[in-house]
């Protein structure tokens, strides 16, 4: 059985990678901070319920970027 506070704790590590990644000047601390925010985030939705996905899915959808959209060009008729 999982506890559902094992998403939180995620969230939480990797905030607090990439907030540890801010303070440091050694690379190798950065290094060490992105790839356990990374580890944490993609963890984190892997043992997230389904309803999240959904969910996340949908506000994905809900917001699309301009650069999807149609571009029109003008262009001049002589």
């Amino acid at each position: 059985m999982m506890l559902p506070i094992f998403p939180l704790l995620f969230l939480i590590t990797s905030i607090g990678s990439v907030v540890w990644y801010q303070r440091t000047g050694n690379d190798i601390f950065g290094v060490l901070a992105f790839a356990s925010a990374l580890a944490c985030v993609i963890w984190g939705l892997v043992i997230s319920h389904w309803l999240i996905h959904i969910l996340s899915l949908i506000i994905l959808l809900r917001f699309r970027t301009p650069i999807l959209s149609v571009i029109q060009v003008k262009v001049d008729s002589k």
